[in-house]
């Protein structure tokens, strides 16, 4: 049995007093290169599995194995495989972009000279070279967010964990944070992202699963799950048609 680079079974989580779990149990398996998208509502549960699969927050029942190791054994090993940039800015405000990018490739371990060749790269093709001794607290959202991206990712890591990586973003910054992912991904990073730009993640993807209620209701290429469900001509029909329309707003 091929279980993929990523392989989860029977995975769970149920929040402390809640009535309800946050993902009840699912299976799912995930490719080397893929382009994987979470696709859901507020609330579905997205962010709570890609927490579980990166290893932020512990499952209440199951098993996640990466590269066939698993974080109760091989927390060490599997932390350098992945990289994780989350929705929330994880940047020091009051820091340049080339003081916070140094201070998180130092954590990765990211010899000096080889850490600033990288950084300096990196701020190259995501359009950030002039403002790299700026400090981050005068940057845009769409700015942000590109370095944020840029700290995830010094290490080259195998795997990439994304939540939200284009949320609140101008277009331009969009474009230019996709393409940059692509680029990652031809040279052999598998992306895991969670999103609810449904146009991005039907040209983006090369694999959708669509979560509600804590359960993937389907799964497969964003071209497939368009033929799949009638008069449907893009995938925000098909997620509206599997999700329902009724607004999902929660506290």
């Amino acid at each position: 049995m091929d279980k993929g680079l990523i392989y989860i079974n029977q995975l769970a989580k149920k929040y402390k007093d809640s009535d309800y779990f946050a993902v009840n149990p699912l299976n799912l398996s995930i490719q080397k290169n893929e382009i994987f998208g979470l696709l859901g509502p507020n609330g579905a549960g997205k962010t709570t599995l890609i927490s579980m699969l990166c290893g932020l927050l512990k499952p209440t029942a199951g098993t996640i194995e990466i590269k066939q190791l698993n974080y109760k054994n091989n927390k060490l090993q599997i932390q350098n495989l992945i990289g994780v940039v989350p929705q929330e800015y994880a940047l020091y405000p009051t820091l340049t972009a080339f003081e916070n990018l140094i201070y998180f490739g130092a954590m990765y371990g990211l010899k000096e000279e080889d850490l600033k060749s990288r950084i300096k790269q990196s701020l190259k093709e995501l359009g950030l070279t002039r403002f790299i001794n700026k400090k981050v607290k005068t940057f845009s959202g769409g700015m942000k967010r590109r370095v944020n991206l840029i700290a995830g990712t010094l290490h080259n890591p195998e795997i990439l964990f994304l939540d939200e990586p284009t949320v609140g973003v101008d277009v331009q910054s969009k474009n230019v944070i996709i393409k940059h992912l692509k680029q990652l991904n031809s040279e052999g990073t598998t992306i895991v992202y969670t999103s609810h730009h449904m146009l991005e993640a039907q040209e983006f993807c090369t694999d959708v699963a669509i979560i509600d209620n804590g359960s993937i209701i389907a799964r497969g290429h964003p071209l497939k799950l368009i033929k799949s469900v009638e008069m449907a001509s893009n995938l925000e029909e098909v997620y509206l048609n599997l999700t329902g329309g009724e607004l999902r707003d929660y506290v």
